[in-house]
Parts: structure tokens; sequence; C-alpha cells
């Protein structure tokens, strides 16, 4: 049924509570695919009194960005792998909503399993909802996972 999954994370805790439901997913479906997808978003900095970064200074923070990215989905990917899946890790560039459901339909991804903080109300209003955004721009299975310790209508 699934044979290429995407586990988007953006190196937190919370991201990760997805890892036991990927496992699970991959092994049961006989998965032949996981892919680890960080997405790296453009750098907004404010400037304060004319004082700017040099297109040098964002290339530079933009490029430790990257290597700790791919350092992260590396340790990741080497735990799932431990357990006997085929996985593999992508760093995309740009907001990640639009990131992530641009690749999902390119690369013909079959399910879609994140984490979302379970928000509501004033606060989903005020920090919006990547994992919501991402469930209406995408035409596959999305399996959202409630980080732990979350609260209902909160």
């Amino acid at each position: 049924m699934y044979q290429k999954i995407v586990a988007p994370l953006d190196g937190s805790e919370l991201a990760e509570c997805v890892l036991p439901h990927v496992e699970a997913v991959g092994k049961g479906c006989e998965v032949r695919d996981v892919i680890l997808i960080r997405v790296i978003e453009p750098l907004e900095i404010p400037t304060r009194g004319g004082m700017a970064f040099s297109k040098d200074d964002r290339h530079q923070m933009q490029a430790e960005q990257r290597s700790e990215a791919e350092k992260y989905l590396k340790q990741v990917a080497a735990r799932l792998k431990e357990k006997g899946l085929i996985v593999r890790s992508e760093i995309l560039e740009g907001k990640a909503p639009e990131a992530i459901a641009e690749y999902t339909k390119k690369n013909e991804v079959d399910l879609i399993v994140l984490a979302t903080h379970g928000r509501s109300g004033l606060s989903r209003w005020y920090w919006g909802s990547v994992a919501d955004r991402i469930l209406r721009s995408v035409c596959v299975p999305v399996l959202m996972v409630r980080a732990p310790g979350c609260f209902p209508g909160i």
C-alpha cells in the first residue's frame, strides 16, 4: 500500500515523536523508501539601525544550517536503518509547507507522517499550523501524530 513515506523533521524532539509510527508503518507495509526531510527556510533577519548582514554572511549562515541539517538527518536515518528500514534523507529549501507539498507531488510519495502540536483556537491562529497547511496542500494520506503531552483545545 505505502511504498514511499516522507517524514518531515525540524530537529526537535516533538518532530521525532513520529519515528515509532514511521517504523511501524515501514515494517508493516514493507515500505521500500523512507525519506526524512528537513526544510531550511529562507533567512529573515531583521535589521536595526541600518545594520545588516552581508551577502557572504548570509551565505555562511545558510551553509551552516545545511551542514547541521545533514548531520542531524544522518543520525536519525542511522537509527531507523538499525531497525531494518531503507532510509534516505533530503534537505529542501523554502517555506516548509510549500516545499514539502512540492516534494511530495514531484516524487510520488504515498504517505506523509508528521508531528503536530495539536494547537487550536487563538494559539493556532497566532502560531499558524505547518501540519494543517501541509494536510490541505497535498493529495496523499497524511498521518498526523500529536506531540506527547499535548492538551486538546489549547
